[in-house]
């Protein structure tokens, strides 16, 4: 299994481009510079900044010390999302981020403590300002200070009893030591204007006499929702531009376009959405595209890396690898042959997976569901090795090569078709599609070949000449161990029709199982541990808990059956500390099992934010 997190090692050939990155901000020698490297989701943008940092910090060739050294701040917007405001979160990290550096050279303190108090008496005024203009718009202002509002409502209403009492003074006492945290001491000045002016020179006063350039990295901007995207741009802007500064900005432009636009709502042209986001951005980069000869050798050192070789044989034939794609335009390959030419000790079954690498590299770089993106090759590789780990544990005989084509048809393949070859088997007394076996002969014999709907797409063709030949294959058990996306209803599951259809259509399109609500409440409860068996079975292919689709419909049947609730309750704290995400823990509040998971991952490994995040949920948690 290979975790999705953002790496310094290079397996993509991206360390050129970061080193050209890096000597632009070295270039730069102090000027204020914005870089945008732009890319698709999962394209390897978090990466690309990951090795940007490792590039200004240990230059690939010896160059002359820089005048300044570079202090870093590392700002993922995402995090943030419902809990803080992204514009006052990125003031307060870079604040604070100077304050540790000026008690670490012993220099710059009093400037560093006046710029965390400029940046608390601004978030103080929005906190403030922002309740002032809900009540004068007659809506009810939104957090902690819409609590305080509520509690004077109740006065004024006369519902004053004890409770009310009990809050009141509880509430004052919060508000007196918000005021004291964020207004420590108020600044000479008061007006927001002349706060912001005073903090740009308060913040290029205190990198002179730190005598260090900020290099501020912002990653995952455009996993944000539009608002977050606009007030983390909005943060950017009043540091942009700045002398010893230099921002780094990870983004897929389409999204921060999308995000744009919805803030400029009803502005038709869109000169101004495009120009909005490259005024921020002096230097454009663009996460490179993979080829097949990328994809391939990036397969090959997944396998690599999961292998039992030693890490220091490990990374000699990664750097061997890698230099070989900077010369594959002149025709120089990575191809098994090669990666045989590094190693003569190769375990035999890495020999087999470079195998696996060397057939699917073409597919994966051109099959409409993958393209060649890093994220959706390691899910597949992922989704792969828990298909053959379950047929080991059922007993059940999957040939990986069969199973891996099989997956391939059911990422990229019209779903249409794939329900066609799904009935062919089962209709098949020994599970195999004989449909295919005409197609596959003439491909063999180089016949011209016109395939009818819903099958008549490129992809389908250089699916059916990718071995191995599927037509006189037993398919039952490649079927079995993927049933999360083909549901096989035994006679043992006695589901009935009902069931059976609304368990097909959860797993088709989970994020809608609220409307099927009223529906599942009708079905017998041995039902319905059947078909949390199936979402489970599904959920357990999640590398990222977040708000995945498939965890609404887990909570709408979990609601069904306190025994169910139970059941997710479990299987959540088996995640991975890595894959819980801040997201999720909102969307557990309400369930009567979320204290027992929240404590939990309050004792896991779990991020900083995800712990925030319950902390401020429920305060009856232990911290």
């Amino acid at each position: 299994m290979w975790v999705d997190n953002e790496t310094e090692t290079d397996f993509l050939n991206f360390s050129g481009v970061a080193d050209t990155v890096a000597e632009i901000i070295y270039q730069a020698d102090g000027r204020p510079i914005s870089i945008g490297v732009s890319g698709a989701w999962g394209a390897g943008k978090s990466s690309m900044i990951k090795l940007i940092q490792s590039s200004l910090r240990t230059p690939p060739e010896p160059k002359e010390k820089p005048s300044k050294d570079f202090v870093f701040v590392e700002f993922n917007a995402w995090l943030y999302q419902g809990y803080d405001d992204a514009r006052a979160a990125l003031m307060d990290v870079i604040a604070t981020r100077l304050e540790e550096e000026a008690l670490k050279r012993q220099t710059g303190l009093e400037k560093a403590g006046e710029l965390i108090a400029r940046v608390n008496w601004l978030r103080a005024a929005k906190m403030v300002g922002g309740a002032a203009f809900a009540l004068a718009s007659g809506v009810p202002p939104p957090g902690f200070m819409g609590e305080v509002f509520s509690l004077a409502g109740r006065v004024w209403s006369g519902g004053v009893d004890q409770a009310v009492v009990s809050d009141i003074h509880d509430k004052a006492e919060d508000a007196a030591k918000l005021a004291k945290d964020l207004v420590r001491e108020k600044p000479p000045r008061s007006s927001p204007p002349r706060e912001i002016q005073a903090l740009r020179d308060n913040f290029e006063s205190i990198l002179d006499e730190l005598g260090v350039t900020l290099v501020v990295l912002i990653d995952d901007l455009d996993r944000c929702l539009p608002e977050t995207t606009i007030s983390t741009l909005e943060a950017i802007r009043l540091f942009l531009f700045l002398r010893n500064t230099a921002f780094v900005i990870a983004a897929d432009n389409e999204m921060i376009k999308h995000a744009v636009r919805r803030h400029f709502s009803g502005v038709p042209d869109d000169v101004l959405v495009t120009s909005y986001f490259d005024k921020l951005i002096q230097v454009p980069i663009r996460v490179p595209p993979l080829g097949t000869q990328e994809v391939r050798a990036y397969m090959m050192m997944l396998f690599l890396e999961n292998s039992t070789l030693d890490k220091p044989t490990v990374e000699q034939i990664r750097i061997r690898v890698r230099d070989q794609l900077r010369t594959t335009w002149q025709g120089n390959r990575v191809d098994r042959a090669f990666m045989q030419g590094l190693y003569d000790s190769y375990p035999t079954e890495l020999i087999g997976k470079f195998d696996t690498a060397e057939r699917l590299a073409a597919v994966m770089t051109s099959a409409s569901g993958i393209q060649g993106n890093p994220r959706l090759i390691k899910r597949f590789l992922n989704a792969l090795a828990i298909r053959m780990t379950i047929s080991r544990a059922q007993g059940v005989g999957v040939d990986e090569a069969v199973l891996v084509k099989l997956m391939l048809f059911e990422r990229s393949g019209n779903p249409k078709a794939y329900e066609e070859l799904m009935k062919a088997v089962a209709s098949h007394k020994q599970g195999k599609p004989a449909m295919l076996q005409e197609w596959e002969e003439s491909l063999k014999q180089g016949k011209a070949l016109t395939l009818p709907q819903p099958w008549e797409h490129p992809f389908v063709k250089d699916w059916l000449a990718l071995p191995p030949a599927l037509a006189d294959k037993d398919l039952r058990g490649a079927i079995y161990v993927s049933r999360e996306h083909a549901p096989i209803i035994t006679d043992e599951d006695r589901l009935s029709s009902e069931a059976a259809e609304l368990l097909a259509a959860l797993l088709e399109m989970p994020d809608m199982a609220y409307q099927l609500r009223e529906r599942l409440a009708t079905i017998a409860p041995l039902e319905i541990t059947v078909l949390m068996d199936r979402l489970l079975d599904r959920a357990s292919t999640e590398q990222e808990w977040g708000v995945p689709a498939i965890l609404e419909a887990l909570l709408v049947v979990a609601k069904l059956d306190g025994q169910q609730g139970l059941r997710l309750a479990a299987f959540l704290k088996e995640r991975p500390p890595a894959q819980i995400q801040a997201g999720i823990v909102p969307k557990l509040t309400d369930e009567p099992w979320a204290k027992s998971v929240y404590q939990y991952w309050l004792s896991a490994e779990v991020s900083s934010p995800v712990k925030a995040a319950i902390r401020k949920l429920d305060g009856n948690v232990t911290k």
